[in-house]
């Protein structure tokens, strides 16, 4: 698997809350030089990234990081990112639904959100280190039924992050018209390798292009 390759299935990633301007430009021009599949950045910067980088794809968070905000809140954000320039959505379940075990609120606030997105792509992250397999069995079903476009392991901001046995997971449970994303902890070449070759269409990760970018200086 060549580096181009890998790199097309990054989603460069930079999250934190307190990111600058010039920080995020950054992450956008690494992102169009490398080609990645996306950048990933906070809603609050999205529609000024769009007017500075037209042709850069945008991918932003809803209800991120813990996902309990009530559904129309997350569909309004949604709407709003994809007003400012958004193209891809990264939203998080209501996990404490989840807990609660209450999969039609799950999958009915899936389908809001998707609504909103209407064909730009939405991924939902499903915070697997939260979950217990009959709970992520569970997700994948919802995701599923609810039409959105990935599953998405992790925010980067859990217990925990992407894990093998999660993939494989859901590539046994998640319908046909789902992919799967692996984000959180992905910190070498060998990593992204891996979750690539068992399945994954994408990856979010803040480390993957400086990894890559590293051994093609040396």
């Amino acid at each position: 698997m060549t580096d181009e390759e890998i790199l097309k299935k990054i989603d460069h990633t930079l999250l934190s809350p307190t990111a600058t301007i010039m920080q995020i430009r950054t992450v956008c021009i690494e992102a169009l030089d490398y080609k990645t599949a996306s950048v990933c950045i906070p809603p609050f910067y999205v529609k000024q990234v769009h007017e500075e980088f037209p042709t850069l794809n945008i991918c932003t968070v809803i209800g991120f990081p813990l996902g309990y905000e009530v559904t129309r809140a997350k569909v309004i954000e949604a709407e709003q990112a994809i007003a400012d320039g958004a193209n891809e959505i990264d939203m998080v379940v209501n996990l404490a639904a989840v807990k609660n075990h209450d999969f039609d609120f799950v999958m009915e606030e899936i389908q809001a959100v998707k609504k909103a997105c209407g064909n730009h792509i939405l991924k939902v992250i499903v915070e697997c280190c939260y979950l217990n397999e009959d709970e992520k069995v569970m997700l994948c079903h919802s995701v599923t039924t609810a039409g959105a476009d990935f599953i998405k392991t992790s925010t980067g901001f859990g217990s925990g992050g992407a894990t093998k046995e999660d993939i494989i997971l859901f590539g046994r449970n998640v319908g046909k018209n789902v992919k799967i994303k692996a984000a959180g902890g992905i910190k070498s070449r060998e990593d992204m390798e891996e979750f690539i070759n068992l399945g994954c269409s994408r990856l979010g990760t803040s480390s993957g292009v400086k990894i890559l970018k590293g051994k093609k200086k040396k």
